[in-house]
């Protein structure tokens, strides 16, 4: 889910290692239903660029401390200004970052060696001392920060050398060398948010990183401006941009209507709505890339009639899937049958095995009323409305929830749709007392890393941030702790399978579809990379100016 109403991606996505032109799906992948080809990357641009504007369709950020960040929005922005200790590609390969290597000495040290002569944005040197409070200050309760289940592992972090980090472990755990790609791994001056303290993150309090683009202005409600990092140590990709303004643009009309008159350059998460209208933009093109994202309904907390899953099997028999991708995704989706999407392991040594073990999952059924009917006959309809929360003024939510609406009415089952506004909508991710009054939440969830074991856990496991049922499965949880400790990949992604296999048919979520990335982009700019990836990439700096 990640924050807002996507936090599922804390620690972890998809390693694609796809090339410059890859496909996503079920098992070894399947094109758009539209027909479009899917592309990691955009041509590259070469121009030097004044100012860029950029939209942020999931409203404005609540945070910039990368400790907090599990949400569309701000990870869109942080993403460019705190650099992490290793860094993903557009093809979803991990690479160096700001760590050079990141090595197992053997089952229970994990050393990174750090790139020497790297800066904070105000010149002052990174150390190990920041590596080490960085990661550190994730467990730390007065932060309030959403990875510190990356650390489980860990009993120690120190730094080993004037240039070096060890992080020691109780065992080999494949989900913390992951992690180091996604916020987790960002690395925060010690002194300026031991300094800010709560106000870390904040419009007021600021960050202070090390990226290719430094923190200029934070206006609430309006914009936030980040600014050209010239003494940027990757000197391969100093920005071409001089100045990228983000704008909070959540009513799809507005937003279409900016990109047609070139009021804003680009977006990320383009509405199915706006894509339509942009199809054929004389000012820039849309462009499809492989992602690692997820759509589900899922309960809102344990005492919903909806945490039965026999009544959400009933409902999951209402929804025609590929009229839903046709009309809510303009066909740029494929039919996902459990949490995590098979690009998440694209990239795995074992990618064939975890692909055939997907395959073997139960195809999701079609619109069946008549089973339907029979489950809510055997666990009861519920005796009111079941209220579903979507984002404000989000319309391809609406359009989703509407349509199980009317589903759900010819089994005899009443859906009310309940619009929050989108702090609100980001809280209930971690507010239990917001879901009280929620029987079922939509979230557009992704995988942040290339981990799939620690994404499942963090729905799976008792007590775990996302599991809102309460719910309890021993054996998928036991395999789950197996697959992420395993060295060998084959062995992990063995257990791996047989908990996907054992929480699949159990947990209480219904399995919607798997969204392609969708991104515009005016004619005028080039090099935003096209695929899920950016989440996890400094990819403003990426962008340059064309001839147009």
């Amino acid at each position: 889910m990640a924050a807002r109403r996507q936090a599922l991606a804390l620690l972890v996505s998809a390693s694609l290692a796809a090339g410059t032109a890859c496909s996503a799906g079920s098992g070894s992948g399947a094109k758009p239903s539209s027909g479009a080809s899917l592309s990691s990357t955009t041509p590259p641009g070469a121009g030097a660029l004044d100012r860029v504007t950029w939209a942020l369709p999931m409203g404005e950020p609540t945070t910039l401390d990368p400790a907090k960040v599990g949400d569309y929005s701000p990870q869109t922005v942080v993403a460019n200004l705190c650099d992490t200790l290793l860094r993903m590609a557009p093809d979803f390969s991990i690479g160096p970052g700001l760590a050079e290597k990141a090595t197992w000495a053997d089952e229970h040290n994990l050393v990174l060696d750090l790139r020497p002569g790297v800066t904070f944005w105000d010149g002052t040197p990174l150390t190990p001392r920041d590596v080490v409070y960085s990661l550190r200050r994730q467990t730390d309760p007065k932060t309030q920060g959403i990875y510190g289940s990356a650390l489980a592992q860990v009993t120690a972090i120190e730094a080993t050398g004037p240039h070096q980090v060890t992080l020691r472990t109780k065992a080999h755990d494949e989900g913390l060398f992951k992690a180091l790609v996604t916020p987790f791994g960002a690395v925060v001056q010690e002194t300026f948010a031991a300094k800010a303290g709560a106000g870390y993150g904040t419009p007021t309090g600021g960050v202070m990183c090390s990226g290719p683009f430094r923190l200029a202005s934070w206006k609430s409600g309006d914009n936030i401006t980040i600014t050209r990092n010239d003494a940027y140590w990757d000197t391969r990709l100093r920005p071409k941009a001089a100045q990228v303004v983000f704008r909070f643009v959540t009513n799809g009309n507005t937003l279409t209507g900016a990109l047609l008159s070139g009021e804003i350059d680009g977006v990320y998460e383009l509405p199915p709505g706006s894509a339509a209208a942009l199809a054929k933009a004389n000012n820039g093109s849309i462009h499809l890339g492989p992602a690692t994202q997820n759509v589900m309904l899922v309960p809102g907390n344990p005492r919903t009639p909806a945490a039965d899953r026999r009544l959400l099997d009933a409902l999951s028999l209402t929804v025609d899937r590929n009229a839903l991708i046709k009309n809510a995704f303009g066909g740029d989706a494929t039919l996902l049958k459990s949490l995590t999407p098979p690009p998440t392991w694209a990239g795995d040594p074992a990618a064939a095995q975890l692909n055939a073990a997907y395959d073997a999952l139960p195809a999701i059924a079609g619109p069946d009323l008549d089973r339907a009917r029979q489950l809510v006959a055997e666990v009861g309809a519920p005796k009111r409305p079941l209220v579903t929360a979507i984002p404000a003024g989000d319309q391809r939510d609406l359009q989703i929830v509407t349509f199980l609406q009317a589903a759900a009415k010819k089994i005899g089952v009443d859906i009310e749709i309940r619009q929050l506004q989108p702090t609100e909508m980001s809280s209930l991710f971690y507010d239990p007392s917001i879901r009280d009054g929620l029987d079922l939440v939509v979230t557009f969830g992704y995988v942040a890393a290339p981990d799939a074991p620690s994404y499942v856990a963090d729905m799976v496991n008792e007590g775990a941030l996302f599991n809102w049922t309460d719910y309890r499965n021993p054996e998928a949880t036991h395999l789950l702790d197996q697959a992420r400790t395993a060295a060998d990949p084959s062995a992990a992604a063995g257990a791996f399978a047989r908990a996907q296999a054992a929480y699949t048919p159990t947990l209480p979520v219904i399995y919607l579809v798997a969204p392609h990335q969708r991104m515009f982009m005016n004619k005028r700019i080039s090099g935003a990379p096209a695929s899920f990836a950016y989440m996890n990439m400094p990819w403003a700096a990426y962008l340059g100016g064309t001839a147009s």
